[in-house]
Parts: structure tokens; sequence; C-alpha cells
């Protein structure tokens, strides 16, 4: 085995030219399993198998097994000829493949890089699969085996799915002069907004050139800004330059580094955030639906969601018996009997008053009278969540005022569980949520509701304890703390299916129900989520386990990949299957900060894409669901979740999904009827490049009622971002690539 692979590596080294400038690998050795001795260069692997490392391994007939290890050892001559002609002499990278989830990579024994955080990691795990990975050894750090073989050996963990190294082969390089630059682009979006333009060097020892930057404005072409400025780069010592710019203004930075000696020329772009909403005015406004349901006995727990400035008083003079209102707006109680009850809220500031009729629905199903708005701890925190986190989390949703535009329920994902069971089976919180009831209590007095997360199976998707076999124990539990939301995922479930045998429809539904049960026996609404899988055509089934949502796709990320997948592909024709107090989930939301751990970043998405997201999911009708660090929230991202006529769609009474009823080619049109008889409508651009639209003459082909059959045109547009209405000039435009227009269309 030995000799075949010093063969495939002579060959590999051949086939470049005489300098040898690159060795590139496709091939290694590869083991199942975790043992750490495996990373010495010494160890025997002539018994294990080959495998490709541009392929995951349960693509190449390999186990594809959850929570797995597995082992690469790649064999490989490093010549010393890489040094010669390389303007870099002191450092040669390892240009890796990408690793489905987690890799660590050792070269002759010694770590030399790792992307993402394994489970065993004090900080929790980290997925890096997305991530590319460029790992350097210095030279002088004597660990390449120059002229002789070399083993670099990656350990990789694959949480769930596909497992393995794959995208490219390995590549083993010196860089040019000018390779190790790099670019980037970050912006600062409160307050005074700017972008900050970094350019470091990661080997060379001293770059200078040129940097010019233009402010382009993508609505109208004009240039706003262009300027240049020249530079000089250390290693370890980056060159910055900030600059500011009009955050209400759709505008493209463009930024090119000429380096002086190699002529190198190293350029990127960026979309800057822009705000399309109108600022919030200083007078009391209800933001919200002016309907609630309730069961007859259950707590209500309810904060009416009203901006303007503070300090803000709120008033009833009909309020109906059994029902009590807070000066600062929650509404609780109980009303025992079915009934509709119907009062007025008065909200009053120093700059004014406000008020609104508002309905409290009691009676059997009356729960989801609109979808749940809120936010959950996954996207941002991943298993690393904790109590302080979540009270960060809603001390923050209510200091942005987010709390003012409905948004109401705090829940918490996975990583909240115990490592096992009391001696009589109940559950409990493990030490990062010291208080769970006192936490939960501390919500409810802020007119916030509490939502928990749990699996049918045995193991939860982050591999804690879920409640097979103690379903009713569990419900008992979530009633004692005051747990108003439950979402019940899939995960290893699908283990019981496997030992019974049993892969029939009613496999599917047989988990839900028996949960279903045992949470509707509880004294207290509790919002009911299904997870993605068990068929994962939850959206055919879930209605008849009293779900009050479910989700239609596999899980989202922060791509637009997953966003045009997940949100235009799979919600495609399942508005049928949505209604009020059931409701389609397409996942949670991935704008702001996010990052599945304790290490957030920026959302991948771009701005236009961020404008989409949220104009999709409020035309969805599906669970609105924040998903970043709301702590760290900027102008952008509050803005794009607090306009409240695009929050308005989501929660509009009449429940009516949205659906797509004109696609041609790249642009896609889905509308849905209101409650106040218009159309909501949403233009998207699918495309990667910027399309002119004429907007009336999309208009004119949405479908209409039998009364609506003889109009000819649209009455008055009204740009729902904008919140103006528009002109007949103002509906001929140009829609970016990954962009949109939301319109609510009045029809004659």
């Amino acid at each position: 085995m030995k000799d075949n692979w010093t063969i495939i590596v002579l060959c590999c080294i051949w086939g470049l030219c005489a300098q040898a400038q690159e060795v590139s690998v496709s091939k290694a050795l590869y083991r199942q399993g975790n043992d750490m001795s495996w990373a010495k260069p010494d160890v025997d692997d002539a018994s294990w198998s080959e495998i490709d490392i541009t392929k995951q391994w349960d693509k190449q007939g390999f186990p594809r097994n959850n929570n797995a290890y597995g082992w690469y050892r790649i064999h490989v001559t490093i010549p010393k000829s890489l040094l010669v002609g390389a303007d870099q002499q002191n450092v040669v990278v390892l240009h890796m493949p990408k690793a489905d989830d987690v890799d660590e990579c050792y070269l002759n024994g010694k770590l030399i890089g790792s992307t993402g955080r394994m489970p065993t990691d004090p900080s929790g795990y980290l997925c890096g699969v997305d991530v590319v990975r460029d790992y350097p050894v210095d030279i002088k750090s004597g660990v390449i085996r120059w002229d002789a073989d070399n083993v670099i050996a990656v350990r990789v963990y694959n949480r769930g799915g596909s497992g393995g190294l794959f995208w490219r082969p390995l590549t083993l390089r010196c860089p040019n002069a000018a390779e190790g630059l790099a670019m980037r682009l970050t912006e600062e979006n409160n307050g005074q907004s700017h972008c900050d333009i970094e350019i470091s060097s990661a080997y060379a020892s001293t770059a200078s050139g040129t940097l010019d930057v233009t402010l382009t404005d993508r609505e109208t072409g004009a240039k706003v800004k262009s300027l240049s400025k020249k530079l000089s780069i250390k290693r370890n010592k980056p060159a910055r330059f900030s600059l500011p710019y009009d955050k209400h203004k759709m505008c493209l930075l463009t930024a090119s580094y000429t380096d002086k000696e190699t002529g190198k020329v190293l350029s990127e772009s960026k979309q800057l955030k822009y705000i399309l909403t109108p600022p919030t005015p200083a007078t009391p406004r209800f933001n919200g639906a002016p309907v609630y349901g309730v069961s007859p006995g259950s707590p209500v727990i309810y904060r009416f969601p009203v901006s303007g400035e503070k300090p803000m008083k709120f008033t009833c003079d009909d309020l109906p018996a059994g029902l009590q209102l807070s000066d600062e707006g929650a509404l609780s109680g109980r009303v025992d009997k079915p009934c509709v009850l119907s009062f007025n809220i008065t909200a009053e500031n120093a700059q004014g008053k406000a008020s609104q009729v508002f309905t409290l629905k009691v009676g059997e199903h009356m729960i989801g009278q609109t979808p749940p708005m809120g936010w959950n701890s996954w996207n941002c925190w991943g298993l690393s969540v904790s109590q302080e986190k979540v009270i960060s989390s809603t001390q923050a949703l209510i200091d942005k005022g987010l709390a003012d535009f409905g948004y109401n329920y705090i829940n918490i994902d996975d990583g909240w569980e115990a490592e096992s069971r009391n001696p009589d089976g109940t559950i409990e919180a493990n030490g990062k949520f010291p208080s769970m009831k006192g936490m939960i209590d501390w919500l409810h007095e802020r007119g916030l509701k509490f939502g928990i997360y749990s699996s049918p199976g045995d193991k939860t998707c982050g591999g804690y304890l879920g409640s097979l076999g103690h379903e009713k124990q569990d419900a008992e539990v979530w009633n004692e703390w005051g747990v108003d939301y439950l979402k019940y995922d899939w995960c290893s479930y699908e283990r019981v299916r496997e030992k019974d045998n049993d892969w029939g429809f009613a496999s599917c539904l047989r988990p839900y129900l028996l949960m279903q049960k045992f949470v509707r026996e509880q004294p207290r609404d509790i919002f009911y989520s299904l997870g993605p899988l068990g068929g994962t055509q939850v959206y055919l089934w879930g209605i008849y386990c009293d779900g009050n949502s479910w989700r239609t796709a596999q899980d989202i990320d922060d791509t637009w990949a997953s966003i045009r997948d997940v949100g235009f592909r799979q919600q495609a024709g399942k508005a049928q299957y949505s209604s009020v107090g059931h409701w389609n989930d397409p996942d949670m939301l991935v704008v702001g900060k996010v990052g599945w751990g304790r290490e957030l970043r920026e959302t991948r998405l771009t701005p236009d894409e961020q404008y989409t997201h949220i104009t999709l999911w409020t035309l969805l009708a599906s669970n609105m669901l924040i998903g970043c660090d709301i702590a760290q929230m900027d102008d952008f991202t509050l803005n794009l979740l607090c306009n409240n006529e695009v929050n308005a769609i989501n929660q509009d009474i009449l429940g009516k999904q949205a659906d797509r009823v004109l696609k041609e080619g790249d642009i896609e049109v889905w509308s849905r009827p209101l409650a106040d008889g218009t159309v909501a409508a949403g233009i998207f651009n699918v495309g990667d490049s910027d399309r002119g639209v004429d907007m009336k003459a999309l208009i004119n082909l949405l479908p209409t009622s039998s009364e609506e059959k003889d109009r000819k045109e649209p009455g008055s547009v009204r740009d729902l971002w904008r919140q103006k209405n528009l002109s007949a000039d103002e509906l001929n435009c140009t829609i970016p690539a990954h962009g949109c227009r939301y319109l609510k269309i009045i029809v004659k």
C-alpha cells in the first residue's frame, strides 16, 4: 500500500512544471473512529481503506453515521523544490478540502489548524462545514520533512447527515508575494453609518500600494463618493480605512487595492445596509393584530405591542371580569367559560394617545389566531444557550422596542436539559438554567411568553434527553414551570421506527399524537410546534395532531441557496395546508448576528436578500422567530424587523397564506388576500442579475375573485417597506438580484 502511495504522489509532482510549485493529492487512507493516536506519523495504516477526499464518506459507500468521527491519513512527499522561485519562502500553505462538519489537521503529529469546534470543546460544538480551510505551516518550525514522507492526519466529526472531507483536493504550495493579502469590508450601522476597509497580510513582511474606493447609489447609478489612498501593509499590522455613508441610500461600495511591486489587484464589493422603514412616531401606535385566542381557564398572557415615546400608560374602562391590565400594557388573568370579549385599550404618553378595540376569543382550539412572533435561541447560541443569555436577549427585546412590534415569545431550543432524569423520571434543567421557573415567571410578569424544546425520541438533535417514555411527565413539568410553546423535533425517533420496522404513515403521527394528548390535558395553553422530519411532509398530517405550526422544509441557513430552496421552491403550493391556528413554518429567521454557537458573525445574506427573506416569510404567514443575538442587533436589522405595515401582513387576521401566482423567468410573484379586502404581493427577482420590471403589468395578472373579474387595473399601490403610495411612474422599476418589491394593492 505504501509503494502505491509513493507512485501516486510522484505522479502528481511529475505532472507539474519542473519547479514543482504545487503538490496536489485527492486520495487518502480512511478509518472511522476517534483514536487520537492516529494523528501520529508512525501509525500502521496499511489496513485502512482508500478514500477520495473530494467526496463525503457516505457518498463512497462508508456508513452515514450521526455524531461520528473519522480519520484521514494522507502520505505525501513534500519536495524542497517548492521553495524554488517562490516569493514567500517562510511558509507552506495547505489548501484543504472542506469538512462536514468539523476538522482538526495534524502534520507529522503536530496540530496545524482546525475549523469549527468538536463536541468536547469547552466552548461547545460549532459547525464549520462551509468554511474554506487554508492552513499555513511555518518552515522554521521544522515540522515539514523535506523530500521525504509526510503524514497529514485529519480528524473529522460529523454531527448528522453526510460527513467527511469534500469539495477539492489537498494542495501544498508557497504563496506569492501578494497572495497573503486579504481585504475585509465591515460596516457599522448604528448611529452614523460607516464601512471599514481592512487589508491584511498573512505571509508578506511588507506590501505597499494604492487603494481606490467608489461609493455608488444603486438606484440611480450615480457616484456618491470616490477616493484614492496610498497604503503600507505589514504582517500583523493591517491597513485600515473608514468611509462614512448615508444608510438611507442603497449604496454599493467597491474597493480595489493595487500592489505596487507585483501589480496584483485585490478587489471587493459590498452592498451596504440600507434602511427603508420610516422612523417610528413618538406618539402611541398599536402594532399588533386586534385579536387573541385562549382556552377556557388557561392563563391569559399578552403584551400589547405599542410603539412610541416612553414612559407609556395603558388603561381600559370596560375591561371584562377576570382580566387585569398593568400600567405597562401586560394583560393577564383567566376567563373560565367560552365567549368572545371585546374591549377598548388606550395607550397614552407625553406626545398623545391611541386606542384599539381588542377582541379576546375564549374557546377550544383558539390558540394561534395569528402566527407567533418572538425569538429562538438556536441560530445564535446553539447548544451554548443559558439562562443568562435568555434574560439578556429578553431585556434587549424590550429595550430595543421589538416587544412593541409584537415579538412576544422567548423560546429556548436544544441544550437546556439535564444529563439524566430524576429518580422518579421527571426532567430537570441543567446547570446553565439555575431557576427555570423563576426565569419564566420573570417573562410572564412582562407579558411575554416562554417556549421550550424537546424530541419524541430518547435523545434530542444535540444529544440531550428526549421525551420518549416520559411524555406525560414532561408535559406536567412544563405546565408547572409555565411553558407556553413546545417545539417538538423529530431527531432520534427514527431509531424507534427502525427497531419496530415500522415505516408506515401512522408511525409519523404516533409520537406527535401522544405528546399532543398530554400537552392538551394541561390547564394552560401550549402552542404546539411540530418538527421537520417524520417523512418530512408534516404539513400533510400536522393538523390531525392538533399542531399549531409545523415545519415545511429542512433546516435553514444564512445563504441565498438556502433562502431560495427553503423559501421559494419548498413553499410553493403549500398555502392550502395553512389556516388560522395551524401555520406552515419554513424555519426561523437568519438576519442579524448568527453563528449557532458562541462565536457570532454577521449573516451571510446581503441586504437585498434579507429584505427578500422577511418579505417572503411575512407573506407566508409563517412563524416570525428572530434567530440572532438581539443585544447586538444594529439599526438595519431592527428596522427590518420593526416595520409595522410589513408585520401587519404576517399578522393579518384573515389568515390566508400567500402562494406563488406568477413565474416569468427569474421573476416570481407571491400574493395573498387580506382581511380589509386588499391584496399583498411580493415581486421577487430570484436571479443573479438586476431586472427591469413593469409592476403594473404584473399586478394586472394577479388572481381576482369573482366580484373583481371585470377590473382593468389596480387602484392605489402602496410600497410596504417605504410606507408610501406609488405613482404610476414609480411602477416601472429595477429589482436587484435576489431583491424584491413589497406591495399592498387596493383593487378597483
